[in-house]
């Protein structure tokens, strides 16, 4: 090798080792999204799902971190959670390495599991802790695993609206009402609602091409979007619901390529 190449080899490996410093939460409220190795599965079966939670549970009363809500994927893990007697790096780090400890010995293999540096983001307003709360608990529906949020086994939906067992679910109903039974009703209609929230996202999402959602439409049956017009409100609805269950699909661009209003887009369920 041209020592040139080698220095220039030797800088890149040095840029690659120096990490930016993971950005603190004013609120110590963060996003958290811990995904396998090279995007492989962490959980082989529903097992292995409750290992980790309970985990996050056994942790949680050591560390006496808060935790809002989470969602359990295949390949990765949401979370979102706040700090208090130690630093979220700490928390994460206690719970995947006991987690991996123990699916490293029931499946006999050695070696990492989870991805070295977890992804995070800081969650410093109302609005945005309650579009990650939803983002999390849509995060099935998003990834087209899933028809409805109420029906995602793997969140910690049913946690707010049956019963709750480790999940803090105290601030998140309070911010949509102090009685308790409306706040339960307006947080299932606000976990329901269609959207284009962007956070963390560990699926990968194409976007489609104008002349690849003509070609579903025809396959649905709808040549033209005149045709898409003129339909009954519910068929309407549940043809509109299909279209944006599409990976890379968005809803301005559904709006432009049906005719529809963005609005009777995003309401449509």
């Amino acid at each position: 090798m041209r020592s040139g190449a080698a220095q220039s080899f030797q800088i890149d490996e040095v840029i690659h080792l120096v990490r930016k410093p993971r950005k603190k939460s004013r609120t110590g409220i963060y996003h958290i999204m811990l995904r396998g190795v090279n995007r492989q599965v962490i959980f082989e079966d529903e097992a292995d799902k409750h290992r980790l939670l309970e985990t996050i549970k056994r942790f949680k009363e050591k560390s006496h971190f808060k935790i809002y809500s989470y969602c359990l994927m295949d390949n990765h893990i949401h979370l979102l959670m706040k700090e208090t007697e130690e630093p979220v790096s700490m928390i994460i780090q206690r719970i995947s390495s006991s987690y991996v400890h123990w699916y490293n010995n029931k499946y006999d293999r050695t070696g990492h599991l989870f991805q070295e540096r977890f992804k995070s983001e800081c969650v410093e307003t109302v609005s945005y802790f309650l579009t990650v709360l939803r983002y999390i608990h849509q995060n099935p529906i998003k990834a087209g695993l899933a028809s409805n949020v109420l029906k995602s086994e793997w969140t910690s939906i049913h946690e707010y609206i049956d019963k709750p067992r480790f999940i803090d679910i105290n601030l998140g109903l309070k911010l949509f009402s102090p009685d308790r039974a409306k706040a339960i009703q307006l947080f299932t209609l606000y976990m329901q609602e269609s959207n284009d929230d962007k956070c963390l996202n560990d699926h990968i999402r194409l976007r489609m091409t104008d002349n690849e959602i003509r070609i579903y439409l025809a396959e649905l049956g709808v040549p033209n979007s005149s045709l898409l017009q003129q339909m009954g409100k519910k068929e309407r609805n549940e043809l509109l619901v299909k279209l944006k269950a599409l990976n890379g699909v968005s809803h301005r661009q559904l709006a432009r390529m049906t005719g529809l209003s963005k609005s009777v887009i995003t309401r449509a369920r």
